[in-house]
């Protein structure tokens, strides 16, 4: 049963399943405990998290070289480049198939979530719940029917891009500082697959999205809009945070904000070092909660996604935001909404 005297996380996003042993040969065991990486079942448990979004994501198959660029006053990286739809499918199938049989093999520990009431089951139980979430939808043709596919395989949360071009839209090229408007927004295409998982119940994310594209999204639901991991522009001008007018366009929608753990984001001087306070992170997280409402501020860690602050360096060391936050003076209440309660209420708004 669960210990009713902990702070349960339900975390918005990882990338824990590109790393899976079901998936690759180089792969980790997510039942067992490591120190490679940022999440795995036990160390989930140790900081508390009780379940989480899991991400399928397709990198690029053929990486190109020499994209990153130092500026005087920051960085710049080359926008990728499209993926080829058929690679993409692959791949995305190849993790789905990875995540079933880790779940198949975790014995009941780890569960599939696809309503509330089945996260809230498991966590009574002191299982583990992963929600399916789809960042970049190269794996959906324009006809929109690998959709449909995914969704009875689980999915229910899905980001239109990553930062990249695809049929649907343009992401945000990684820069700071520098603004998230960089391009197009969203295709027609874009706009008929928004529509799609309105009809299914399926949450949509507006993170790695770019400005116009972020307006066009919010133009065309008719649900709440979500930003799975990011953090805010007016404390770390990064292109993949979003400006004070995306986080009161959230709010209005009843969308909630996953704080984005990564280190590039959350400095204020945009730097890839890992060595800042736990006090500076919950800074940043209180702008968002200042701004929005602690209604509307929840987690989305990018757990082996990304370069983690080191107070946060992997999903045992949650309780240390805990602490920071309740030393910022946020009472039990209020670290529930962020930690567990605005997920739930979004997914309920949103799922079928």
């Amino acid at each position: 049963m669960q210990d009713h005297s902990r702070i349960a996380i339900f975390d918005g996003h990882n990338d824990a399943a590109q790393h899976l042993a079901e998936y690759r040969e180089d792969g980790r065991d997510f039942l067992v405990r490591s120190e490679e990486g940022h999440l795995d079942l036990p160390r989930a448990r140790e900081g508390g998290m009780v379940g989480g979004l899991f991400a399928m994501y397709a990198k690029a198959e053929h990486p190109r070289q020499g994209d990153f660029t130092r500026t005087a006053g920051g960085y710049e990286v080359r926008l990728a480049e499209p993926l080829d739809p058929v690679y993409a499918r692959r791949t995305i199938d190849a993790q789905l198939s990875g995540l079933e049989a880790m779940v198949a093999r975790g014995g009941g520990e780890v569960r599939w979530a696809t309503t509330v009431d089945e996260i809230e089951g498991a966590r009574e139980d002191s299982a583990f719940s992963i929600v399916l979430h789809l960042e970049g939808a190269e794996a959906i043709d324009a006809d929109l029917d690998g959709l449909a596919r995914l969704y009875a395989r689980g999915l229910r949360s899905l980001g239109l891009v990553w930062s990249r071009p695809n049929i649907f839209g343009h992401g945000v090229p990684f820069a700071y500082p520098l603004s998230p408007d960089t391009g197009p927004g969203l295709t027609d295409a874009g706009k008929a697959l928004v529509k799609a998982c309105n009809e299914l119940g399926i949450m949509l994310d507006a993170a790695h999205l770019n400005e116009r594209g972020f307006w066009d999204l919010v133009a065309v639901s008719t649900a709440p809009i979500v930003a799975t991991h990011a953090c805010a522009h007016a404390v770390c001008p990064a292109t993949r945070n979003l400006t004070d007018k995306q986080l009161d366009a959230i709010r209005a929608t009843g969308g909630v904000v996953g704080f984005n753990f990564s280190v590039s984001e959350v400095r204020a001087d945009g730097h890839r070092d890992p060595d800042i306070l736990i006090e500076a992170v919950a800074d940043h997280l209180s702008y968002l909660v200042e701004r929005m409402g602690d209604d509307h501020v929840a987690l989305g860690s990018d757990f082996d996604g990304a370069l983690m602050p080191r107070p946060l360096r992997d999903a045992s060391h949650l309780p240390n935001l805990i602490q920071a936050l309740r030393a910022h003076g946020y009472d039990d209440a209020t670290l529930r909404k962020i930690a567990f309660d605005n997920w739930m209420r979004v997914f309920r708004q949103s799922w079928r």
